[in-house]
């Protein structure tokens, strides 16, 4: 199981990271395993300021759909657009070409409730 230590995690398996005051956004390792093949990711939020926990929004597999929860409050500034054409690179490369998207954070002290790699770790039993 990948769970990059530089990275921050949420109780719903999204994964952040942190640069000044963008965070980069994606489903960990652990997520898109549970999922299986990712066929699409949609994200209809974008240039939308959201608070932490809303849905911005679902990533659908063979046999589910899941909402995706902001894990931090902001304004989504940025959707990696390649998903649209390949949402398999969720599968194959989660912590890279898999990113969803892009947060200009309203509320950095929000950054100190995300869960760190060992907390991550001990959530999902790893």
């Amino acid at each position: 199981m990948n769970i990059p230590a530089n990275l921050k995690y949420t109780k719903d398996h999204e994964w952040v990271a942190i640069d000044d005051d963008t965070a980069t956004v994606g489903i960990t390792d652990f997520a898109q395993k549970e999922l299986g093949d990712i066929v699409y990711v949609e994200v209809e939020t974008l240039d939308q300021t959201l608070d932490r926990d809303e849905v911005f929004g679902t990533v659908e597999a063979v046999k589910t759909v899941s909402d995706l929860f902001l894990p931090l409050t902001g304004e989504i500034v940025e959707f990696n657009e390649e998903l649209e054409t390949t949402p398999e690179n969720v599968n194959n490369d989660p912590y890279g070409k898999g990113w969803m998207i892009k947060v200009k954070i309203s509320d950095t002290s929000e950054i100190d409730q995300l869960l760190s790699a060992d907390d991550y770790k001990a959530l999902i039993g790893a």
